[in-house]
């Protein structure tokens, strides 16, 4: 029944409706699965699955056998660089894997390939999918400090009625991106509406739609200086980590808010720390750390100035569907001959 259409191996969970959905949208396609050997979902885009999900050595085999017989891979198997590695190794006739993550290019670094299967293998991420959850989380950051959201939290809790104080109005401030891709110019486009005056790091000096002014890298400390708030939808590169340093920070406005939708790493976290004890930074809302889960002895929980959630900020209910239909799309120009949409670049890995 499947000769001569494209065999997919669903790596990761993936609904039965979708995969037929799938199929309906693109019928060269022949999706091989087996939902006993996928984790079952806790909730929309729970790729990693319920982690008490545990495989027989049956199971197992059965597994490594449906991703050796597939040219492309939806999905990372278990999420997991190392059974990426061993799929990509097992399996010669492998030459596409679409990874759930927006920012996937970590993972096939973290696999350790080798300069022939990077050549041979492609693989393209979900971005774009995300930004719109992102972006609304990136805002609500930004009004959260402008509105001093730590402060009402304790004064209510205090059961204290201040004077009244001013507030910042995001329409009056300026707020810097880092990272102008498919999440940070719908962060511009969402801020925009507020009045906010946008700017935008960029290497190249091409106008961007909704950023009122595009910063150079070399103008970047001085672009700090002058942010009420910094928004971060950075991937995590050699070239990215740490950027958020100590001087950098020290570069910022005092009281600035910082939003990190990108990758923890982007943040040097005691250099962060450090800024937010002295209010150099006056609030830090991170949907994303360095290390996940963060270390419960790490000071980021305990500081009044901090907005913690655990790399949540991007799930929404349409996730798997806004997936799904992003592949069958790639999957046709695979098919056809064309470019591949959010194609990972495996030198820098982003």
């Amino acid at each position: 029944m499947n000769e001569g259409r494209l065999r997919v191996a669903v790596a990761t969970p993936l609904s039965e409706e979708l995969c037929e959905w799938i199929e309906a949208r693109e019928p060269r396609l022949a999706l091989i699965r087996d939902q006993s050997l996928l984790p079952p979902m806790r909730h929309p885009a729970d790729f990693g699955g319920d982690p008490a999900f545990r495989r027989t050595p049956e199971q197992e085999a059965r597994f490594d056998a449906l991703l050796a017989d597939a040219e492309v891979l939806y999905g990372i198997p278990d999420v997991d660089p190392a059974r990426l590695a061993r799929a990509v190794e097992a399996n010669p006739a492998l030459r596409w894997v679409h990874i759930m993550a927006a920012g996937g290019g970590g993972q096939v670094n973290a696999a350790n390939l080798s300069a022939e299967q990077l050549e041979r293998v492609r693989f393209t991420t979900s971005a774009g999918v995300h930004g719109g959850p992102l972006a609304e989380y990136a805002v609500f950051g930004v009004l959260a400090g402008a509105k001093q959201l730590p402060r009402i939290l304790d004064q209510q809790r205090a059961h204290h009625w201040s004077g009244r104080w001013m507030m910042g109005q995001v329409s009056e401030q300026r707020v810097l991106l880092l990272g102008l891709g498919g999440i940070g110019r719908e962060v511009a486009r969402k801020l925009s509406l507020l009045g906010a005056h946008v700017m935008g790091v960029s290497r190249h000096q091409r106008p961007v739609e909704h950023v009122d002014e595009i910063v150079s890298p070399d103008r970047l400390h001085e672009a700090a200086g002058r942010a009420d708030a910094v928004v971060s939808s950075l991937p995590g590169t050699a070239a990215t980590q740490g950027m958020v340093d100590d001087a950098l920070l020290a570069a910022m406005k005092p009281g600035v808010t910082i939003v990190n939708v990108g990758r923890g790493t982007v943040i040097d976290e005691p250099a962060l720390i450090r800024a937010l004890e002295r209010g150099q930074v006056g609030l830090a809302v991170l949907d994303v750390t360095a290390v996940e889960p963060l270390d419960p002895e790490s000071p980021l929980w305990d500081l009044p100035n901090v907005l913690l959630t655990p790399h949540t900020a991007a799930l929404s209910e349409s996730e798997d569907r806004l997936i799904a239909e992003l592949f069958a799309d790639n999957a046709r120009r695979y098919l056809d001959g064309e470019p591949l949409l959010n194609r990972v670049n495996t030198v820098e890995f982003y």
